[in-house]
């Protein structure tokens, strides 16, 4: 194994089991602490695909994609106020959405890796975190997946609230998914600044 694709491995697995911890403080009323942490998972992604290529990226996502699991399996087991702190329906959500997104992002970044320097990790993290929004909070909250696991229905979830406080009545899941891709979205464009930092880094 060389020792990039090491960095790449302990780089991602660090952000999972950040993120899985953090993601259970909450930050106001519509954030974790999570929510900060978990984008840094696609610029792990982009540098590794950037400097060793599509397929190292793929057994970087697939990696991180185990650990995460494994916080699964561990967070199941643990009980909090409202039962385990990973239900089913969580678990199903991260994974399907972290294994979808990143694999998203890596294909996207490959076709565009020719172009502007700018061009391949913006996108590609852009559709990425739309992904992976829509698919875990849809798997984890939405009423169309309570199916997956009726013991645990996350009702509190569809609670009708204005959407972040001030908009039209929605299901209160809708908001954190707002919210959470909103800051997506912004560490996608900070990510520039060390992707670039990097790039110049190796060029120098």
């Amino acid at each position: 194994m060389s020792r990039g694709f090491i960095i790449g491995v302990a780089a991602m697995a660090a952000v999972v089991v950040a993120s899985n911890i953090l993601v259970q403080h909450l930050l106001g009323s519509w954030l974790t602490w999570g929510a900060f942490t978990y984008p840094v998972a696609f610029l792990v992604t982009d540098l590794t695909n950037r400097f060793l290529g599509r397929d190292t990226a793929r057994r970087v996502v697939l990696t991180g994609f185990a650990v995460g699991v494994a916080c699964s399996l561990i967070g199941s087991q643990i009980q909090g106020e409202f039962g385990p702190l990973v239900t089913l329906r969580v678990a199903l959500g991260s994974g399907i959405a972290f294994l979808t997104a990143q694999l998203v992002d890596v294909a996207i970044f490959n076709r565009l890796r020719a172009r502007e320097w700018w061009r391949a990790p913006l996108a590609s993290s852009l559709v990425g975190s739309a992904l992976d929004t829509t698919l875990f909070f849809g798997i984890a909250f939405s009423a169309a997946f309570v199916f997956l696991d009726p013991a645990q229905p996350n009702g509190w979830a569809r609670d009708i609230v204005p959407l972040l406080g001030v908009g039209p009545e929605l299901p209160l899941w809708i908001s954190l998914a707002v919210a959470d891709f909103g800051v997506k979205i912004g560490l996608g464009l900070l990510a520039l600044i060390p992707f670039r930092a990097a790039l110049r880094q190796v060029e120098a």
